[in-house]
Parts: structure tokens; sequence; C-alpha cells
């Protein structure tokens, strides 16, 4: 098996299931309670913030645990549309956006908010100076994700940093899940960004958790109201098991930050060098420092996506057609349409995503098992 699919979810290393088997199984006491059980699960989370905190180089009462990053995302868009409604009611997201924000702000545009789209140009970037023009006095959120989950583009986050620099009451949001791990802390965690999301699956963590960076002064209405817990702002009992176990898989992915980008970047040259010399093969990801070095997305034209999924599922190859939470809707790339890609090419993309278990081994095999069907298809479309 060759699994090319890490941008949608990538294997929990042993070690933090490890962790979530112990804590769950050790820690029985609600964090909340008030007895020596309880306090004991509430140490334990207080401990993994903290090493949160640290490998981000943030202060822990800025880490905010959550779900993962589509409610990261929900919280934040959401959060500041009630907390900031009475200041204005106007929002800036780009046109290739995660459907956890793009989503999200269709929903608050039937509620009275104002959304104005940023365009990308033809390579996938935001395009600073139209997304300038964009802002208004009553502009109240900037959202814009650290790393294109489709074709791996690197979002000009900094230079988003500076325009804003003139308007220090907008809020400016980062979703990070690409970006964690994979691409330097500085191109997306800038001194301007306010809030950031992360989901723990993206980087060998346990599902079902993630946490947000919130920085200090900077107010959202609370994602769940109850209990209290997290400071008053996302009530409910604390996941600790997969808390701990997240923050483990967290250092240890960290620690693998000085290998894993050079890794991920030679096998990623590798197949975009192959897949460039076929003539109906389309990279959409270029080799250059300006996108990610674990994402490839690429189109044999005249072959939908799912077609060729399938293909290469059947030769125990897995990859998937962009977005991993867009393909079983079948929905087409929203991204590559921004980028005003052809539909004849839009329709046939898949997308390889890279993590530091891969080889050059598997993208050799990845080659002769695609040159194969690229023969078959041929034939099939003569």
């Amino acid at each position: 098996m060759i699994y090319f699919d890490n941008s949608a979810t990538t294997p929990i290393y042993p070690q933090a299931l490890d962790t979530y088997i112990k804590v769950s199984q050790r820690i029985i006491g609600n964090p909340s309670s008030l007895h020596d059980i309880g306090n004991q699960a509430n140490r334990l989370m207080e401990q993994a913030r903290k090493q949160i905190a640290d490998l981000i180089e943030v202060k822990p009462d800025e880490i905010f645990f959550t779900s993962g990053g589509t409610e990261g995302d929900n919280w934040v868009l959401k959060g500041t549309a009630v907390e900031k409604k009475t200041f204005g009611r106007h929002i800036i997201i780009s046109s290739i956006e995660h459907p956890a924000v793009a989503e999200t702000t269709r929903q608050l545009a039937e509620n009275g908010f104002e959304v104005s789209i940023a365009p990308v140009d033809e390579r996938g970037f935001v395009i600073v100076d139209e997304l300038a023009k964009l802002i208004r006095k009553d502009t109240i959120l900037v959202s814009i994700m650290a790393v294109n989950n489709e074709i791996g583009s690197i979002q000009p986050i900094q230079a988003i940093s500076n325009c804003l620099a003139d308007y220090p009451s907008i809020h400016f949001h980062v979703d990070a899940v690409q970006a964690i791990g994979k691409v330097a802390q500085e191109e997306w965690l800038t001194p301007r960004v306010d809030f950031a999301t992360f989901s723990a699956h993206k980087f060998h963590g346990p599902r079902g958790i993630g946490f947000i960076y919130w920085k200090h002064g900077r107010k959202l209405a609370p994602l769940l109201t109850g209990g209290g817990q997290e400071n008053d702002q996302r009530s409910g009992t604390e996941n600790v098991a997969g808390i701990v176990s997240m923050a483990k898989a967290l250092r240890l992915y960290k620690d693998k930050n000085a290998e894993k980008p050079e890794h991920t970047g030679t096998i990623r040259r590798y197949l975009l060098e192959a897949l460039q010399e076929y003539p109906n093969v389309r990279v959409f990801s270029k080799e250059t420092a300006d996108f990610a070095p674990h994402i490839l997305c690429f189109a044999l034209k005249g072959i939908r996506g799912e077609v060729l999924v399938h293909a290469l599922e059947e030769k125990l190859i897995y990859t998937s057609t962009t977005s991993a939470c867009s393909s079983r809707k079948k929905m087409t790339s929203s991204t590559l349409h921004a980028m005003k890609v052809p539909d004849s090419f839009a329709t046939s993309a898949i997308r390889v995503s890279l993590d530091e278990s891969n080889t050059i081994a598997e993208a050799e095999q990845f080659m002769i098992i695609f040159n194969q069907l690229y023969k078959k298809f041929l034939v099939l479309n003569s």
C-alpha cells in the first residue's frame, strides 16, 4: 500500500496512541471536579496546553482546545461576527478558502453579514493589492488560509499582515491546518495574526481534537455556553486523552521539522518532474519556494479526478480529488476555478500529499502505475 493522502489525515503516531490509551485508562476524573482525581486530570490538561504553547512560541492562556480545524474556523468567524457586529458586518476571505471558512461565511451572509472575496492570481496566490481595496470602515474580519489545501500555495500572510497594520481593530484569522510543521512558522504566524486554527489529525495526532491560537486582547463570542470550561469560552467536559495525545504528537512532529520539508520536497520534486513529461498532464503545484513541500496537484486531461483516484486505489495507491472534505460530495475544485483553470482540467485534478513516512521508492512505484494507467486511458480516449 502507498498512502499519498496525508493532507486529508495522517496515521496517528504509535507513541501518541499509547499516550491516548494510557490517559483514557488511568485519568478517569473530570478536569472540572474539585477532588484530587479531577485535579490530576486538570493538571495533565494544563501541562499539555503549556507544551503546545511552547511549541508554537505563544502563551498557554492563548491556547484554546477545539474538536479540530472546522470547529476552530467556525468559532473564529462566528465568534467575531457576534462579538463585533455593533462595529461592522463586513468580512473578507479569499476565493480559495477551505469549505470550513467559505461555507461559514455563506451562512453569515444569510444572517445579515456582507462577505467580500479577495481574488487570487493564476498560480493560486491571494492578490494583496486587491484585498486591500476591499477593506472598509465596517470590516471586522479578514480570514486567509496559510497553505492552500488543494495545490499547496503558501499564501502571503506577511504581506497581508503589513496591509492590515493600519487597521488594528480588524481581526486577522489564519487557517494554519496545512502549515504547521511543514512551512516555517514565521511565514504564517506573524505578530499581526490574531487567531490561527489547527487540527491534530494533520500532524499524526488523534481525530476529533484541535486547538486555536487566540491572541491576548482580542475578543470572540463564546463557542459553547454551559459549564464554563476553557475560560468560559467553550463549555463541555474536555477530551483530556485527546488533548494530551495531541500535545505528544505535536512535539514528535516538530522534532522532525529539520528533515521533513526537505524529505517530502525531494519526493515531490521527483513526481513533479516525472509527471511533466506527459503531454496530457497539467501540474498546478509549482516547483518554487512559495509552494508547500508536501502537496502536489495535477490533472490528466479528459479523465475525471475520481476516476483516476479509483484507478490508483485498485493498485493500492491512495490519493484524493483535491480537498478530501469536498471529494465525497463530488464538488469541483474551488481553488482551480478561482485560478481560472478550464473545466477540462479542473474536473480532472487529483492531489498527492506526502509525509515523512513516504519514500522515493513509493514515488517510483506510483509513476510505474501512473504510466500504465496513462497508456490505458489514452487508448480509451482515442
